[in-house]
Order: structure tokens, then sequence, then C-alpha cells
């Protein structure tokens, strides 16, 4: 592969930008290096960044399930999400794979399918399509599939989900401050109560059942409660085993943050509240946001504010969640906000993931790092737009005639 030289960009840097001429040859990086018949690109009036790291995204699901209970083929799929990853500027991306006890969208056996076609498709994909495995911790028949998934390719990252807790709280009590779910006066909502029904109707949908029949689902799901937490710590020994990163999901209190620590969960991801947070920086843990929620300048779940967390130094990565260019788009609203400046926000997205998932080699640009860039349009005021990405010094996406 030809060597390619970036000159006249201006060049976030682990601690500054500035303008540096970056060489790309055998997929690394060297700073200020001769051109050496490398193909140069002008780079004058852009901007050039480490690509983007995606620690949660789960807006794949859209293109597997664009209506409710309408599925598209898994690999169309798979290639979709694909090119909105790299047009984006996400070269390594782990995608949120619900395994659910659930039918439909978020089962067992969608996600089998999904991670089945990720290792077929690999040697075609654009970015560096990963897998978190978003386990749902009442579902036991996904226990296997995680121990198989360990074992793949490329190690996943397991994020302890408890949607089920959740969906059965007592309507009395703010999802934000609800207590620890494995606590025995957990406060549960009256099953058979039409309003229940009515909440579980968006859920049904997913899962292609009738509401009152995800209903009957739940509430038989919800009787098997004493055997989660042996579930939780045998996930636990299998991720420390393969040194997986792991997550804890939607954290509503410090006793929440400290039970999954303890399993070896030491990131945590949309802590709902300040406190937990905080919490999480006093034991040294990572901290993730919603990069939707920094866009937008609050959670639409009426959570803690992401802008006001990384203000506070207490972010440290924001992930898409469920809208992939919202990654770029909360970078560029912190920096019109006055929130960092964008050497420190860029880490956020780029830096500060590959740390928390053992991605040692890419999120910085400097020398020997691997070459994943993304060079961006982004005039004074406006808004930021890839034109080129690359991926171990390929170039996977471009337009605007540039790569």
């Amino acid at each position: 592969m030809t060597a390619l030289l970036i000159e006249g960009a201006e060049v976030i840097l682990p601690d500054r930008v500035e303008r540096v001429s970056v060489r790309v040859e055998a997929g690394r990086l060297a700073l200020d290096a001769p051109r050496d018949g490398a193909r140069v690109l002008d780079g004058r009036g852009l901007l050039l960044a480490p690509a983007l790291i995606d620690i949660h995204g789960d807006a794949f699901e859209r293109q597997i399930m664009p209506r409710p209970g309408v599925f598209t083929p898994m690999e169309v799929a798979v290639f979709e999400t694909d090119r909105q990853l790299v047009g984006n500027g996400i070269a390594t991306a782990y995608h949120a794979l619900t395994l659910s006890w659930e039918p439909g969208l978020r089962s067992v056996a969608r996600g089998e399918a999904m991670l089945a076609a990720l290792a077929d498709l690999a040697p075609r994909l654009a970015a560096e399509n990963r897998v978190q495995l978003r386990w749902e911790t009442f579902c036991f028949e996904a226990m296997e599939v995680i121990e198989r998934a360990l074992d793949g390719a490329l190690l996943p990252s397991i994020a302890f989900n408890d949607h089920t807790s959740m969906a059965v709280l007592h309507p009395d009590t703010p999802l934000q401050s609800r207590p620890f779910e494995h606590r025995p006066d957990y406060p549960v909502t009256d099953f058979a109560s039409p309003a229940f029904e009515r909440k579980m109707s968006s859920r049904a949908a997913r899962s292609d059942v009738a509401p009152e029949a995800y209903v009957e689902m739940i509430r038989a799901r919800w009787a098997t409660r004493n055997a989660v937490p042996g579930a939780i710590a045998r996930i636990g020994a299998l991720g420390a085993a393969k040194a997986a990163p792991m997550l804890s999901h939607d954290d509503s209190q410090a006793e929440t943050r400290d039970f999954f620590r303890g399993h070896g969960a030491k990131i945590s991801e949309f802590p709902m509240r300040r406190e937990v947070a905080e919490a999480a920086r006093t034991a040294g843990d990572w901290i993730v946001f919603g990069a939707p929620n920094a866009a937008r300048g609050g959670s639409h779940l009426g959570s803690t504010s992401a802008g006001e967390m990384v203000a506070a130094g207490l972010c440290d990565i924001l992930a898409s969640d469920y809208y992939y260019p919202a990654m770029l788009q909360a970078v560029a609203r912190l920096r019109r906000d006055g929130i960092g400046g964008l050497a420190d926000l860029w880490k956020l997205v780029a830096e500060n993931p590959a740390a928390a998932s053992g991605l040692t080699d890419r999120g910085r640009i400097e020398d020997g790092r691997r070459a994943d860039l993304v060079l961006l349009d982004w005039p004074e005021a406006g808004t930021p737009s890839p034109v080129m990405t690359l991926r171990e010094g390929r170039t996977v996406f471009a337009t605007r005639g540039i790569g």
C-alpha cells in the first residue's frame, strides 16, 4: 500500500491542536515525516483527528427492524450499519447487542444471528465491528452464547443490563432513584394493572407479541429473581477470565455501582444520578454518558445531563447510544458552549473509550499508533462533517474527491 502524507491540516494531538504533517504507512502513524514517495493529500482548511471509538451503540437495531415486527436480512442490516459508522468517522464500534429473554428484536436467537453475520462479513466491513454483549441479567439462556462470543476473533465487552427490574418498578418510585435491584424490599408494580399493560405495549411491539402476553412473560421472568445474583457472578467470572471490558448499565445507586464493580465491571455506563457518577469517580471507574444527551443538552429520560457531567469532570466517554452522528454533534456543542478545549473534548470519543476497552493501539495521533483517522470539514461555528475515514491506514470512507 502506497504511503499517504496528509499535509496542511490542523491536527488534534493528545494535548493540543497543531498544524503538523501526518504520514500513514503500513497501517501506522508518523508525525512530521518526510514525503519519500508518499501520496500527498492537501489538508488545508480541514481538521485531522483520531477516528472515533464508539463504546456503546444500538442504532443498528433500526436496520434490523426498521418498523415493529418488520425484519430485514441480517447481512443487509450489518452492511448498512457499517456504512453509517465510517460515514460518521467511527472506525471502531461496540454494538450494544441486547441478549434478552424477550422474543423478537432482542432475543438470544437474533443476537446469535448478528454475531454470526459480523464474524462472516468481517473481511468485507469498513469499520472494526465489535460487540458489547448487553446481557439482560434475567436471561439465563444467554450464558452459553456469551461464553462462545468471548472466544471470538474480536474480544467483546460485557454490559450488565437489568431492564426487567426497571420495567416492573412501582410507578410511585422514580426510575432515576430506584433502589438497588437486589434489595428484598424492591418496590414492584401491580402486574394486573391496566396501566402496567399499557406501559409494556412498546416492549410488546418490539417483541412481536400482544401486550397481555408480554405481561405474563415478564411476570414469569420476575419469579426467577432469586437466581439472578448467581448468574451475574458467573458472567463476571467468565469476563474476568478473558480480560473483557465490563460495564454496568443505568446505575441508580452507589450500591449498584459497588455491586457490579465487585464482579469486575469497572465502567459505569449511563449512571442516572450525579451521586452515582461521583461514587464511580472516587473508585477510579470509567464513566460513560450518551452523546445524544450531550448534543441535545439533556437526557430524554430526565436523567443526569451529560454536558454538566463533562464540565464537572464526571464523564470520561461519550457513546453514540441510539444515534451515530451524535458523537460529533456532542463534541461540537460542548466546544461551542465553552465546556472544554478541542484536544480534551476529543478524548471523550477516541482516547478514553480506547483505554477503557483495552485498545491501546489507537485513539491518539502519535508515532507508531494505528492509523485510524478522520478528516473533517469543520467551518467556524459550523457542523463538523467527515470527508475521509481511515482504518489501519486504509481509506474506508471518502467524499468530495478526497482519498
